[in-house]
């Protein structure tokens, strides 16, 4: 899960190339939106009516309208509803197809050097503090899952990395993409788990 980012740029080189690029600065401005995240800080919790819209919200969005959503109230039922993606994976598939189209799309925006220019960033900033989110989430529940832990570690930055492919593909239209609203789960402290059959699990 680390990653080397001894090559990412600093705040000044983002800058100046930001003046160039206005992709590139939404990028940077969204780097620095997740840096504030509240990382896993709410899991388990009952889904409040602001989760369930945000959760919807991303279901239509991702073709499913039919599909329900459920609480997921301990590391252990996240275990089980993370394994059904190795024979479901229905809501995986359709994810992927929304990922290649905003990578298309992205480049079209920004070389593929800046393109990637600007993910070494916005994970530069925000890697260490997912972990430390995640590590701090699993001792307050007293779990010592280390493979639960990557898993979760890998979904927020899975979903930080869709999302800022949105913010850069889709300018002014990002916010009704379903990877902003799955990262906004993210933000009110959430782990989406993901779909499975037609339940959307939600820790």
């Amino acid at each position: 899960m680390d990653q080397d980012f001894s090559n990412a740029p600093s705040d000044q080189e983002l800058e100046d190339l930001s003046l160039e690029m206005p992709a590139l600065a939404r990028l940077r401005d969204f780097a620095r939106l997740a840096e504030n995240v509240q990382w896993f800080s709410d899991l388990g919790t009952p889904l409040r009516k602001k989760v369930r819209e945000i959760a919807r919200a991303y279901l239509d969005g991702l073709g499913f309208p039919d599909a329900g959503m459920a609480r997921l109230q301990s590391w252990e039922e996240t275990a089980v509803a993370a394994e059904s993606f190795d024979w479901d994976t229905e809501g995986w598939e359709a994810e992927e197809s929304l990922r290649a189209a905003l990578t298309v799309d992205a480049l079209e925006h920004l070389s593929e050097e800046a393109l990637e220019i600007g993910m070494t960033y916005l994970f530069s900033r925000i890697q260490e503090q997912i972990r430390q989110a995640v590590l701090t989430a699993a001792a307050i529940w007293g779990t010592d899952d280390e493979e639960l832990i990557a898993a979760a570690m890998g979904a927020a930055l899975q979903a930080a990395h869709g999302a800022a492919l949105a913010v850069v593909a889709l300018e002014d239209d990002a916010a009704d993409h379903p990877f902003i609203h799955r990262f906004r789960l993210y933000e009110r402290g959430r782990w989406p788990v993901g779909l499975a059959g037609r339940t959307y699990n939600i820790f």
